[in-house]
Formats: C-alpha cells, structure tokens, sequence
C-alpha cells in the first residue's frame, strides 16, 4: 500500500547539497520535495554492527538530516568481517563513536546524535519520541520486542531486519497502518532454541543484502513513494539468490497493537524471552564452575569427562584441551546420553555459558545429579587461561 509522506520537507537545499544529491533530485518521485523531507527527517538506528553498519552508511549517504545512534558495544576484531562501518584502526573503541565518525566522513551535513548504552524500558521511550522512524538493527528477542513495543505505543514505524547465516528477512512495522512485529511472532521462541549469530555464523555480504533493503524502506516511508513492506515479509535466501514474500496481516488478538490489548505499557523483556529457561538457571545453580577450576581439575587429575556442547565448526576454531565434542542437539534429542560414563564427573561448557547451562538441565533431569557446566565457556577459558588462542 502506498503511504503519505511521514515527514515535512525542509524549507530549502543548499547549493553544495543540491550538487551532492543530484542523482536524486532527478528522479521524478524523489526530486526536491523527498530529498527535502530526507533532510527535514530524523531516524533512529538501534544499533551500529552488522544491519546497522550499511543502514547508517546509506541513511548518511542519502542525506538524512539527524542519524541517531543507540549502541553499547566496543568494536572487536570479530566483528570486522561484516560491520563495515568501523575499521582495524577502531578495535576497542565505542561502536557509537566509530559509527559517528564514519558517517560524519560521508556526509559532514548530517547531525548524529549517540545515545550510548543498552536500549532499555527505562530510556526507550524518551529516545525513540525524539525521532520521526527507527531502524531496528538488533540481534537478540529481547531488545526486538521491547523496539516493537514502544514503536506501537508512540505510534512510530520501524523498519526491522534479521540475519543468520545464509538467509535474511525484513519488514516495515507500523501499528496505524498494517501488522507489528507480534502479529508476525507473537511469542519469542524457547530459549537457546534459536541460536545467535554468535553462535551460528552468518555470511558478511548478508548484513548489506539487509541493510540496504532497510534503508530503501525507510527512504520510502519517509518521502511517500512507492510501496512499503507494510504487511508483507520479504525472504531472502543468498545460497539460492531468491526472493519471496509473506503477506503478513494484523493480529485481532495482538497483545499489543490489536483492539483489546494486555500489553499496555513497557514489560520485563528478558523475563519475557527468557533468555535462559528456568530448568537452566536452577541446573546451574551450585553447579557452575570457573575455567580456573577446570584447570585446576585437569592438573590434579580429576576423574573428569569434559565435554564440549558446541557446534564442529565452532570446535575447530578453539577448543579446551581434552575436551571431546558432543553437540547440543545430540544431547536434546536423547542420543548422547547414552554414551556417558558413569564414573565420571561431567563437565559442560559451550561458547560462553548458556547452551551448556541448557544442556546441563537435561543431564540432571536424565540422573547426572553432580554434572556441571564451564561459566563463560571457552571464551573464559581463552581469556583466563590461554590467552594466546584465537576467540570467536
């Protein structure tokens, strides 16, 4: 469907940047009016890595006048492989402040604006009313539903992207108009069932393939052209270089945007998605232990089966010594249960904590009442104890 304009245009371009838009000044559906609501418009990227990386890049590039930025992460070396916005030179520096100078070095006529520090239900409402459309560059449930929330409730439209692996997604959320985000998915998926990035990988090039379909439906809510993924949810598939779309339609019984809703004000989103399960968090309890105790197990020679929850290619990348890979999934399908010995002491570990915790949870119900699991995974190990070896 074809939408107004979501901002007014501003009342002139200067001449450096009629020179500077001039590609866009002669198309017909953009010319001087949408370039000047693209200069009049303020849009929110909530977060500056792999979605967010190109989003901000185009936005400026465009001529959005005011780019905020919501981030609280510093640039590591892993994330260079597909957030393009930072550089080697910018390894330990805050993402919003690489993100800023990267923007500012593509269009001096932008005012960015950082708001550093995790998009919480405590501040989302007063940042994102300072803006007309947000971006949601996002990787985890949580921080996804607490954006949809607050759009719906301020009445914002935001553009929302997801990347994993191969395949990508996107949409144009906005209550007044069409769907939310929990008309799509009304409830997040069971903990540790959906892997992250982190955990599972995802294709550099993707965040781009995203990004910039992002930022085209952005440029088209704010100016009033075309037809906005309003409704519909596009799937792309890189290995098969395939689009297709959903229609998605608004929810009767949405929780949040339908005609009757629960959810009237901002909740506890990390309860809500939880982020690890109950039976986790109670495995875990007294049964956690440090990779300095791990260490200290293996030089005493402890009786112990160390057992790495990860994913092959994941183990090929860094492993604990000793340990032996029995993925997850092996483990939630029943499988690997079997193979364990009696006699020994298991000990768990993953990535950083949290499949381990899960897979933790099902030795104890199965009978391995003194199994523990590594607190920080390999991860701590890595940082701890062989700080020499790569992390991921």
């Amino acid at each position: 469907m074809s939408l107004p304009p979501l901002v007014e245009p501003a009342s002139e371009l200067t001449v450096d940047e009629v020179r500077r838009y001039s590609r866009h000044l002669i198309i017909p559906d953009v010319g001087m009016d949408g370039q000047k609501r693209l200069k009049n418009a303020k849009v929110l990227c909530v977060g500056a890595g792999g979605l967010g990386s190109p989003a901000l890049m185009y936005l400026a590039a465009a001529g959005v006048g005011t780019l905020g930025i919501v981030e609280f992460d510093e640039v590591d070396e892993s994330n260079l492989q597909r957030q393009i916005i930072h550089s080697q030179a910018d390894i330990g520096r805050p993402k919003a402040e690489s993100a800023r100078d990267s923007v500012l070095g593509i269009n001096p006529y932008v005012n960015v604006v950082l708001h550093e520090g995790r998009l919480e239900a405590d501040n989302v409402m007063e940042i994102f009313s300072q803006y007309d459309l947000i971006v949601d560059g996002t990787d985890n449930f949580a921080t996804r539903y607490l954006v949809n929330d607050a759009c719906v409730l301020l009445n914002k439209p935001y553009v929302w992207g997801s990347i994993y692996r191969f395949d990508g997604q996107a949409s144009v959320f906005w209550s007044e108009h069409g769907p939310c985000y929990r008309c799509l998915y009304p409830e997040p998926p069971p903990p540790g069932m959906v892997p992250s990035c982190a955990e599972g990988g995802v294709l550099g090039v993707l965040c781009a393939s995203i990004g910039s379909i992002q930022v085209t439906e952005a440029i088209k809510v704010l100016t009033g052209i075309g037809d906005p993924l309003v409704g519909r949810l596009m799937i792309y598939d890189a290995l098969e270089m395939t689009y297709r779309q959903v229609k998605v339609r608004k929810d009767p019984d949405c929780a949040v945007c339908g005609p009757n809703p629960t959810v009237t004000e901002l909740i506890d989103y990390e309860a809500f998605c939880g982020v690890v399960s109950e039976e986790a968090q109670e495995a875990a309890a007294g049964s956690t232990i440090t990779p300095k105790q791990l260490k200290e197990w293996m030089d005493d020679g402890e009786n112990i089966d160390v057992i790495d929850v990860r994913e092959p290619n994941e183990y090929e990348i860094v492993s604990i010594p000793g340990a032996r890979l029995i993925p997850k999934n092996d483990f939630l399908m029943g499988g690997a249960l079997q193979d364990l010995p009696q006699d020994k002491k298991i000990v768990l570990h993953c990535k950083t904590g949290v499949r381990s915790a899960e897979v933790l949870a099902v030795l104890k119900s199965a009978g391995f009442s003194d199994a523990v699991h590594v607190g920080g995974g390999v991860i701590g190990w890595v940082n701890q104890i062989e700080p020499d070896k790569p992390v991921y």
